[in-house]
């Protein structure tokens, strides 16, 4: 009854909450002019809606001269054509946004039941996010952002997802399995300043918070909004998104951001509705490049501190880099799509490597989707008997998945969608034992999600 009860708490609570937002709905900027924008100065998108020090529309957190379609995770960055989805309203000098996405799904892993690491489950992955801002003077902007998740509430040792792997449950570590968020994904404040219009320095304090690592958390791509399942290579990537204690400072230059933080490196215990120690025992930098309102290029680096809770006293060297596309077609189409690659290296272990393409096409209420991933996991990241599988032995898994969003109903400006997706995996033979020949997963499901918004430039 805990996973129906999740449900209907959570849709009772989103749906109201975003109806009366529902007048100051506006759709996003970034239509077919958005081809148009390529060639403008950075502070030009900005300076579309509002002068400096001006009140009006959105910009972006961290900048009154960037659109707010820049908006990504944390201090990350989004192409400028990207789609934004959420309800926007302003009170005085405040204003102010709410992001969603709620999946109900039954899971099943391994449908052929070709090996023993399968499971199925229905679930309810989910997110929300709050956030506002307001102008500081003629040159500051202040920023909030919170995130929230239900995810534990399904079950604490997340849900079923053949060869992911990451964080720990009751001492054991969590394979197969997506483990859930944390109930307070993000919280987190930032200041910016102007310098011009074309330079920007800012703060960002989170607890927890996200530092400067990875793309877009999975979650706020675009390309990835409409699968609920959590990329094979999210701890290689990623998985810093939740991290109980961040401070970052960054500039930016036009179309260039250079950043570095200080932060907690220990991934999120099994407590899902605490807040751990904060250490702040770990770093990292990372270089953005916006090349034109469709691209978005990020490279960093981090070195995290005792990130898995079973293994102390290993560090993590984390090397990342990634490029999100966004467009509109002259045909409709709304397309988005993220190419990434991760490494992580530790002492006296050969480095584990992971790739993935995920790409999204949508057109009125039709959504398709896929993405393919190939990550290298060891037979200890796998759980694996050592004595049988070796030790030091990396193995490649192949992921494929396609699936489908269909719009079923518009209540007031949300959406009630239902979609469904399969996966196939490839892994080497050796692990045909475990894992079968070519398992597969197919899930059903029905999301609800805010509609697109359009900011008037």
């Amino acid at each position: 009854m805990k996973k129906y009860l999740l449900a209907a708490t959570f849709v009772s609570f989103l749906l109201p909450a975003l109806a009366q937002h529902e007048h100051h709905m506006m759709q996003d900027s970034t239509t077919k002019k958005s081809a148009s924008t390529d060639t403008m100065p950075s502070g030009a998108h900005a300076a579309m809606s509002h002068k400096m020090g001006e009140p009006s529309m959105m910009s972006h957190s961290f900048s009154k001269n960037l659109p707010m379609n820049r908006n990504g995770s944390g201090t990350g960055w989004l192409p400028d054509a990207s789609p934004m989805y959420g309800y926007m309203q302003h009170a005085g000098p405040w204003m102010f946004m709410l992001h969603g996405n709620l999946f109900l799904r039954y899971n099943k892993q391994d449908v052929g039941n070709k090996g023993s690491r399968g499971s199925e489950k229905w679930d309810a992955p989910d997110w929300l996010m709050f956030m506002g801002q307001r102008a500081v003077g003629k040159r500051g902007l202040f920023h909030f952002s919170s995130m929230l998740s239900l995810d534990a509430l399904t079950g604490s040792n997340g849900y079923p997802l053949l060869f992911q792997s990451g964080e720990a449950y009751k001492g054991q570590p969590i394979v197969d399995r997506q483990h859930p968020h944390d109930l307070f994904a993000e919280l987190s404040v930032s200041y910016a300043h102007a310098l011009s219009a074309n330079t920007d320095v800012f703060v960002y304090v989170g607890y927890p918070g996200e530092p400067a690592l990875g793309p877009v958390a999975f979650m706020h791509r675009p390309s990835a909004l409409n699968n609920p399942d959590a990329p094979l290579s999210h701890h290689w990537s990623d998985a810093t998104h939740i991290s109980f204690g961040v401070a970052t400072l960054g500039i930016r230059y036009k179309n260039l951001k250079l950043e570095t933080s200080s932060f907690t490196g220990r991934e999120p215990d099994d407590q899902r509705y605490n807040f751990d120690k904060p250490r702040f025992d770990s770093r990292s930098a990372r270089l953005s490049f916006n090349p034109s309102a469709h691209w978005a290029l990020q490279a960093s680096y981090g070195f995290i501190k005792s990130p898995e809770q079973l293994h102390p006293d290993e560090d993590v060297h984390r090397t990342t880099a990634s490029a999100s596309y966004s467009t509109t077609t002259s045909g409709g189409y709304l397309v988005n799509s993220t190419v990434l690659w991760g490494m992580n290296k530790t002492a006296q272990h050969s480095a584990e490597h992971a790739a993935l393409a995920e790409l999204a096409v949508a057109k009125k209420r039709l959504a398709l989707y896929t993405r393919y991933e190939w990550v290298q996991k060891s037979a200890e990241e796998l759980n694996l008997d050592e004595a049988v599988y070796g030790h030091d032995n990396i193995y490649p898994v192949n992921a494929f998945t396609l699936g489908f969003n269909y719009d079923l109903l518009h209540i007031g400006k949300t959406r009630l969608a239902a979609g469904s997706q399969g996966s196939l995996y490839l892994s080497p033979s050796t692990l045909y034992p475990s894992y079968g020949k070519r398992p597969m997963a197919l899930e059903i499901f029905i999301r609800f999600y805010p509609g697109q918004m359009m900011m008037k430039m």
